[in-house]
């Protein structure tokens, strides 16, 4: 059986055959026409033809207006028409296609041999988990706020109280860049110190998540820089640079710590109902498959909202081998689809009132990860990492909250500023 991905899209049009459009797509984005075609090179186009695979026309209730019609349109695009690699994909299954109208790229599914070419996340969850020793728990990060402008004094101050704080992770504001004042191996040096220091407080270990940045070209030979600087993990802004950037760090033997993936721009992408790219795609299944350890989203609890969803079904395919197809399903490579796992990162607008609400959404397989919540405690930035660990324990051992703040002030003093989601 020939090899396919498979891709699904929301159409919208009030008056359209989307069975003819269906065709049309599958048509016109692989080998351009058909019925013009003699018969005999039908028969030899037709390793490269596109096959609908499914059209579920949806007709709006009575009552509400002829523009909510739409088609979920899937088509399986034979791998042997692009090369073994995401922009290839794209270009393929969305490139002009994303130009036409009210259409949206919700799904894809992949082939066996088209996930061969790809490892996946080097370290992903259960990696990252072994490299801080902790099993039993989410994790917890912070966020660097204020950077720009800041000297190498202040920065290490800031550093070290989030992770006297009871932190496991700490990354680099996104929009920290090469600069005069923090230049990256100075950044690394002073902040592995704050972290030592800090370690000897609270016993823990830590990785620091530095920003990665600069020209494509000199990308990897920054990141090998960073390692050799002492840096345990990288934050790396995936839709800025691409996916195939993200692959080719990820793949790299020399470069031998976590990637955490962060959304930037990603905003311009996902969010309309009637064009873009799915956010459980975009965020989801193409940042594991680049090799995303650890993948940062919009919560749907904060202030940068996310349906919920649309988060759980970025969870789900982060966390699950829900990336093959059925269409052309090799069972004899069904290694080749194992992926580790990345790990889900719900953000912007976290509190620790919120987490009883990320634990039930997402349990214990996430990072609870907090800029402002920590920072902007009234006791301070330590006391601001303190609430949240009580809050995940007092969670985890099935404590409401408000008890457990009877006897815990760092949390207490948290819910009496932010109060507690139900």
């Amino acid at each position: 059986m020939s090899a396919y991905c498979l891709a699904t899209y929301r159409s919208f049009d009030e008056k359209a055959d989307f069975h003819k459009k269906a065709t049309g797509i599958a048509v016109g984005l692989t080998v351009g026409s058909w019925t013009e075609l003699p018969e005999a090179q039908k028969a030899q186009m037709e390793k490269h033809l596109g096959k609908v695979v499914s059209v579920e026309v949806h007709e709006p209730a009575p009552g509400e207006s002829s523009s909510n019609r739409y088609a979920d349109i899937t088509i399986a695009y034979p791998d042997v028409n692009f090369s073994r690699d995401i922009p290839a994909l794209l270009v393929t299954v969305f490139g002009k296609l994303s130009m036409d109208g009210k259409i949206k790229l919700i799904d894809l599914k992949f082939s066996t041999d088209f996930l061969s070419g790809f490892a996946g996340p080097k370290f992903g969850m259960q990696g990252v988990r072994d490299v801080l020793g902790v099993h039993d728990r989410p994790l917890l990060m912070s966020i660097f706020k204020s950077v720009v402008g800041y000297e190498l004094p202040a920065l290490r101050e800031q550093f070290y109280l989030q992770a006297a704080g009871g932190v496991d992770l700490i990354k680099d504001d996104e929009i920290l860049f090469e600069n005069p004042l923090t230049p990256l191996e100075k950044r690394i040096e002073i902040c592995m110190e704050a972290a030592e220091q800090a370690s000897k407080e609270t016993g823990q270990k830590l990785l620091y998540a530095v920003n990665l940045t600069g020209p494509t070209s000199k990308l990897a030979s920054q990141a090998k820089k960073a390692i050799r600087a002492g840096a345990n993990a990288l934050l790396f802004n995936v839709l800025a640079y691409g996916f195939d950037v993200l692959h080719e760090l990820s793949a790299d033997p020399e470069i031998t710590i976590p990637i955490m993936a962060h959304p930037a721009m990603a905003g311009a992408t996902y969010p309309s109902p009637h064009y873009g790219i799915s956010p459980s795609v975009l965020l989801g299944k193409l940042m594991r498959l680049a090799g995303a350890d650890l993948v940062l989203f919009p919560s749907p609890y904060g202030s940068v909202v996310m349906p919920r969803e649309e988060n759980l079904a970025i969870k789900h395919v982060l966390l699950t081998n829900d990336l093959h197809n059925d269409y052309s399903y090799n069972a004899s490579a069904d290694a080749q689809l194992k992926l580790a796992a990345s790990f889900p990162v719900p953000s912007a607008g976290i509190h620790p009132g919120l987490v009883p609400l990320i634990l039930r959404d997402f349990g214990q397989d996430v990072i609870v990860n907090a800029g402002g919540g920590i920072h902007g405690h009234p006791l301070g930035t330590i006391a601001g990492g303190r609430a949240f660990r009580q809050a995940i324990d007092a969670t985890l051992q099935g404590i409401q909250l408000r008890d457990y703040a009877q006897t815990h002030p760092e949390l207490q003093s948290a819910i009496d500023t932010w109060g507690i989601r139900e």
